[in-house]
């Protein structure tokens, strides 16, 4: 079939806090993490050998998912990081170089290799998009979307012929000089020569730099333009616009967990919940050992993570309460996503627990 590679090496700097103290591909999603989904996805396919590059945070990565065993698939890992005066500390080496650091060390890419990005959740008709590469007879592919005019400025934007070669890349254009609206989704297709352009020991990148070297030298390098659903945690304000598309029940494949006791209202093992003076509307997900005081009002799309606690009245409307946290008596938290040390609002703006400034009270479930 193929192998596959998941990048998982960046810092996720633009989601923060959410990656304060996990990697971006350990976000969870309906409390499984973004990247689960992914491996769950291309094992569907057949794509069984499956490496992992990592940096920061990297051992949440490799202790959650070790050998893959438990998807049916072989995952090794590709540790990116330096020796400083005693420290080893993470530093990506670059989509490419990451790669070509695996292929330099093994040879593990001696075959076609579906690559993609470790913080997106897809639903790609992969053994589509693999027929199509190959028989173009492509080097490389990239699987693009047609993304509104007026959003062009959030993508790397792909410019083809009418064959569909890629001619150039364009990094986040302005609207007036975008060449095209097929936006990049960090999904791409390699055959193993693509690696021969990338040098060794240098960090190396794939948008930036390996595309425009392969359009620069006329190589069979070519975009698909599929619809499909993708997901991208691109930034701290995608993170609640997913979960509320996904809650609405708008993604197809992603299913809620627990048992729906009444339509739209999911509710995990061990909950107490005063049913006869909550106010709870769906769509909801309760999760375990979640305790609901009498009068409170949760209103959907909510997710209400494990082991959370909500005081007397207190409203959750539209928001996202990660595990363990506590909302204080009276308090009315609105699309928020609320974790025990700090909230966010859409707008992606912070605070944290304890700043004065702020008239919302909560906290850790387990204090």
């Amino acid at each position: 079939m193929a192998k596959g590679m998941i990048l998982a090496a960046g810092q996720g700097t633009r989601v923060r806090p959410l990656t304060k103290d996990w990697p971006k591909p350990m976000v969870p999603i309906l409390g499984k993490p973004v990247m689960e989904y992914l491996i769950e996805h291309l094992a569907r396919y057949g794509i069984t050998e499956i490496m992992v590059n990592v940096a920061y945070h990297h051992r949440k990565i490799e202790e959650y998912f070790g050998d893959g065993r438990r998807w049916g698939v072989n995952i090794g890992y590709s540790f990116e990081g330096v020796y400083d005066h005693g420290d080893i500390l993470p530093k990506p080496k670059g989509s490419a170089g990451g790669m070509k650091a695996i292929q330099d060390f093994s040879g593990f890419f001696d075959e076609t290799t579906l690559v993609m990005c470790g913080d997106a959740i897809i639903d790609l008709d992969i053994g589509a998009a693999l027929f199509e590469h190959r028989s173009k007879g492509a080097l490389a592919s990239v699987v693009a979307l047609e993304v509104p005019n007026d959003q062009v400025q959030n993508y790397g934007i792909v410019v083809t012929d009418s064959d569909g070669k890629v001619e150039s890349f364009q990094e986040k254009p302005s609207p007036e000089n975008a060449k095209s609206n097929l936006a990049s989704t960090g999904i791409y297709i390699f055959e193993p020569q693509v690696l021969d352009l990338v040098p060794s020991g240098v960090d190396f990148d794939i948008g930036s730099q390996l595309f425009p070297l392969l359009a620069e030298k006329g190589l069979p390098f070519y975009a698909q333009s599929r619809f499909f659903n993708w997901i991208d945690i691109g930034r701290l304000t995608d993170y609640w616009s997913v979960l509320q598309r996904i809650l609405k029940g708008e993604i197809a494949q992603m299913d809620m967990p627990g048992k729906e006791i009444q339509p739209g209202v999911w509710v995990g093992p061990n909950t107490s919940i005063n049913w006869d003076s909550a106010k709870i509307v769906g769509p909801v997900y309760i999760g375990s050992s979640v305790k609901i005081e009498p009068g409170c009002s949760v209103i959907g799309p909510a997710w209400i993570g494990h082991g959370s606690h909500l005081r007397r009245g207190a409203k959750v409307i539209r928001s996202i309460l990660f595990e363990y946290t506590r909302i204080g008596e009276g308090m009315a938290f609105s699309e928020m996503i609320v974790s025990p040390r700090y909230c966010v609002d859409r707008c992606g703006d912070t605070t944290y627990v304890g700043d004065d400034r702020c008239k919302l009270r909560w906290g850790d479930a387990r204090g």
